[in-house]
């Protein structure tokens, strides 16, 4: 039986990553769940949160590696909440997987640095289908080459702060990969007012957010005369912690280091 932890158990994710181990079909069971120390939620059963059905487990404020019994973390939270938490993991030697977004430079290193002591699936998107165009998209954009204009837009609810989203960094960086360009150099975030012509090789992302949308990203390559589009839309966040789940699965049983999704799925 895999013993897993989720942080951030009462907000939007961690309820959906609750409710994704008690449907999953692999042998795995909620250990240990956190709430932020004001949360009214703090000393509940997580299962009557999360399915409307008690687990036996009392949501906690604070994670103690060395007397909670777990074997992965499960981590959707902040950027700052995630260090914290990387640190927990380092102390009692458990393994993560991080879905956090947002993530800067220095705090990615810290987990690639963290990943030589203990294993770490991180990844901005465990969703299998994102992970699926990611490899059409390097796939298309080493056909296409610099013959087409490439755009990238997403959408995601009203409650997101960061912009542009992980998963469209990511869908970037790849495209950028796969053409020998380097993102930082030839991302475009937003345009405004009067510009010359576009360089075609920039690779240009739009951002929205609004309401409940959970998540659409659209990658167009267009030419002249036509145009493609490898398009993902999520209509459940259980796409995202079903993906999480499975990387749990995965990540417990490898040795130290840092994977993504696309190990986690053989891509």
């Amino acid at each position: 039986m895999l013993k897993v932890a989720i942080v951030g158990a009462a907000g939007r994710m961690g309820r959906t990553l609750v409710e994704a181990v008690v449907r999953s079909d692999t042998a795995t069971e909620v250990a240990v769940a956190t709430v932020l120390p004001d949360d009214p939620a703090l000393g509940v059963d997580i299962g009557l949160l999360a399915v409307g059905a008690a687990l036996g487990v009392d949501s906690v404020a604070v994670l103690d590696p060395e007397q909670a019994d777990f074997d992965v973390l499960i981590d959707f939270t902040s950027p700052q909440a995630t260090m914290e938490h990387l640190e927990i993991c380092l102390r009692g030697k458990k393994a993560m997987v991080i879905g956090t977004t947002g993530l800067s430079s220095e705090q990615q290193r810290a987990i690639e640095q963290a990943s030589a002591e203990i294993p770490i699936v991180c990844a901005p998107n465990m969703s299998v289908g994102v992970n699926l165009c990611l490899k059409l998209l390097q796939d298309a954009a080493k056909v296409l080459g610099d013959e087409v204009d490439i755009e990238i837009m997403e959408a995601h609810h009203r409650y997101k702060k960061d912009a542009p989203s992980g998963t469209a960094l990511k869908m970037g960086a790849v495209i950028a990969e796969a053409l020998g360009r380097n993102l930082e150099d030839c991302a475009v975030y937003g345009r405004e007012g009067i510009s010359d012509e576009r360089d075609r090789k920039t690779i240009g992302f739009a951002t929205v957010r609004a309401g409940d949308i959970v998540g659409d990203h659209t990658v167009t390559f267009a030419g002249l005369g036509e145009r493609i589009e490898i398009t993902h839309k999520a209509s459940s966040r259980m796409t995202f912690a079903s993906g999480a789940v499975r990387a749990a699965h995965w990540v417990a049983e490898k040795g130290n280091g840092l994977y993504s999704m696309q190990d986690v799925l053989g891509l």
